[in-house]
């Protein structure tokens, strides 16, 4: 270059749009989910065993743990794709806070991660 620092292309408006959805459902699946975990007086098999009691919640049981699944395939496959870094935190948080929290929130920094790679080869020109 002669000298001149080049400026970044602008983030792409639908991604800046994705990353504030994601955020907000990650805030919401905290904040929907966490007065009712810290609600629950028992242990972590009492839980489960209240969520399984009645086939309405025998379905939502095996219909999370169907997504679940699918999610872990995604975060550890993306993450690696994308150089997402510590990807084991999204899948603690799955089951410390939150899935509802925690796959939003892994969505946003996947977001992030296809956004800056968008940017760089922008900058970089085509190869």
């Amino acid at each position: 270059m002669d000298g001149v620092t080049s400026i970044p292309p602008p983030a792409d408006r639908g991604s800046l749009v994705r990353q504030g959805v994601y955020g907000v459902l990650a805030v919401a699946g905290i904040a929907l989910t966490m007065p009712f975990n810290l609600q629950h007086e028992g242990s972590a098999l009492d839980f489960v065993r209240d969520a399984t009691s009645s086939p309405a919640g025998l379905s939502l049981s095996f219909d999370l743990v169907v997504l679940a699944t699918a999610c872990v395939v995604l975060v550890l496959t993306e993450s690696r794709r994308l150089g997402i870094r510590r990807p084991w935190i999204y899948l603690v948080l799955c089951g410390v806070v939150a899935a509802a929290c925690a796959i939003p929130l892994f969505l946003l920094v996947r977001e992030r991660a296809l956004d800056r790679r968008r940017r760089e080869a922008v900058a970089t020109g085509p190869t």
